[in-house]
């Protein structure tokens, strides 16, 4: 086939053992196919990392977690002439995925479960095992490539194509974990991807791709957490900027920055969620122009591209997942968090997502956005000093 050892940045001798993680879709499906064409010795495993699902919605959701991923990945295994196996990480994704969510929630913040599930569960606990039974590297269909920069370290790259690329979700991988990981998908087309899987056989050239949360497919997230914890979010006020009363919320745990939908309030002008007061059980609803702001405070980096940073540094900033990326400035306070200042203001910055840095096509670093000080161009420059003294010493 015309699509054979295309990808060759970690192409090393025949027949090193690779893992590939295969959640029953096409992309890792065609990772798995691409890494055989190369010579490798490949296992496909599906982790099984939920449960309590009903078979049915399982099947009819699929996603990378339901029972129909399993039976998928064993055909196109089967296809391939590889062996396949489900291995257990169940205890692994309720510790770092689903307790992590429902804390996020109950502190008033917006998690990323997907990438605390791609750090903790689908490269730690999955490469660990993998290495146990004589792996040199695990493999996964995501959208993006690996490249060892000139100063030894380890960066991910962004995929060829921009529509599918999902390296802001890889941000958190570490160094040791990079090393050992081959993503040969990124190095291709959507469109590729699928006439590769069809031209090879495999049974899911044309599965629809998995969204949203996996263990969340109503998309009810407070319902979710109500039932995890057998608490239900107290009801609170609605207040504007000023902290006039405009009406009664359902619970914190209901609401994120930037909402609209939902609110159930009537005004002139749209309103959104600004900010999540745990302290008084306040949701503050503003105008969208106050949704903006220049600034953001990160916490827990991890440096993937350099060891720290030292100064300013000029890079791009993604502060969410369909966010396209912004012009923005960089530095390292003395509590190890980071400052980035934008060059324009940046809608809906929210706590509890990832802030994600790019120096040219490559990560930088990433971490978790804590606070963000709202664009305020009537205030004095001694009043946003002393407000920025405040972040540095949280």
């Amino acid at each position: 086939m015309r699509h054979r050892n295309t990808y060759g940045a970690f192409l090393l001798s025949m027949k090193e053992k690779v893992v590939v993680g295969m959640s029953g879709g096409v992309d890792s499906s065609v990772a798995a196919y691409l890494l055989k064409e190369q010579g490798y010795e490949v296992i496909g495993v599906t982790m099984q990392i939920w449960q309590d699902q009903d078979v049915f919605e399982q099947a009819e959701e699929g996603g990378c977690c339901g029972l129909s991923a399993v039976d998928d990945a064993r055909r196109v295994a089967q296809v391939l002439g590889i062996p396949h196996y489900v291995m257990n990480f169940k205890a692994d994704f309720k510790h770092s995925v689903i307790d992590y969510f429902i804390s996020e929630y109950e502190r008033g913040y917006t998690p990323n479960p997907c990438i605390a599930c791609n750090r903790y569960v689908k490269w730690e606990s999955l490469l660990q095992r993998s290495l146990e039974i004589g792996a040199s590297y695990i493999a996964t269909g995501h959208y993006a490539r690996i490249e060892q920069l000139p100063n030894g370290r380890f960066s991910i790259r962004n995929s060829v194509t921009a529509a599918k690329d999902q390296t802001y979700a890889l941000y958190n991988l570490t160094q040791s974990q990079l090393s050992h990981t081959l993503m040969p998908v990124g190095a291709y087309e959507k469109s590729i991807i699928r006439e590769i899987a069809k031209e090879a056989g495999l049974p899911v050239a044309h599965k629809q791709d998995s969204q949203d949360i996996c263990f969340v497919p109503d998309h009810d997230y407070a319902g979710f957490i109500a039932r995890e914890t057998q608490k239900e979010s107290a009801p609170g006020s609605f207040v504007d900027e000023e902290g006039r009363i405009l009406g009664t919320h359902k619970g914190i745990i209901h609401y994120t920055i930037g909402q609209r939908k939902g609110l159930g309030i009537t005004a002139e002008t749209p309103l959104f969620v600004k900010e999540l007061r745990m302290d008084t059980n306040e949701v503050v609803l503003c105008k969208s122009e106050s949704l903006f702001s220049n600034t953001c405070y990160v916490s827990n980096i991890n440096y993937m591209a350099v060891e720290g940073l030292e100064g300013v540094t000029e890079a791009i900033g993604k502060v969410r997942y369909s966010h396209k990326g912004a012009s923005c400035k960089i530095e390292t306070l003395e509590n190890g968090m980071l400052k980035c200042t934008f060059d324009e203001p940046q809608r809906a910055m929210t706590p509890g997502q990832a802030a994600v840095f790019y120096e040219g096509d490559h990560i930088l670093c990433g971490g978790t956005i804590e606070k963000m000080l709202p664009v305020d161009n009537c205030v004095s420059q001694t009043h946003k000093s002393k407000k920025e003294k405040i972040i540095k010493s949280s």
